[in-house]
């Protein structure tokens, strides 16, 4: 048993996401498909009991995807790409382009461009 107020480490690396969002979800999607050793747990930040252990405040968790892995590291938006890439089969090769110069500042200019206008990015694609 962990103690109160410290945050929990999950047995898998897990992504928690804006389960609202079409964009969101459909970014889900491809990472699930590409995830055929079923590696990750993903969870909607709306699933409040199951997110609630991680001690990430709501509002970060609105404002971006997080991936939290069991060694207790969290990386939200952008910085969470490189570490999905590398999480799925065939895809850390992707990884590495982060590591070039320049490219994780416009991933992240990117990323917080798309997060602020991801609510009317993509149509009939409805939450469950």
């Amino acid at each position: 048993m962990r103690p109160l107020g410290l945050p929990m480490h999950p047995e898998r690396p897990t992504l928690i996401y804006d389960g609202d969002c079409g964009v969101c979800r459909q970014c889900v999607d491809h990472v699930r498909q590409w995830d055929r050793e079923h590696r990750l747990a993903v969870v909607p930040f709306q699933d409040r009991a199951r997110v609630a252990g991680f001690g990430i405040p709501l509002p970060a968790l609105a404002a971006a995807m997080h991936l939290v892995l069991p060694d207790g590291r969290v990386f939200a938006g952008a910085d969470a790409v490189p570490e999905l890439l590398r999480l799925v089969s065939g895809k850390g090769w992707l990884a590495r382009a982060f590591e070039l110069p320049g490219v994780r500042p416009a991933a992240r200019w990117l990323y917080a461009r798309l997060a602020a206008r991801r609510r009317c990015l993509v149509r009939g694609y409805a939450a469950d």
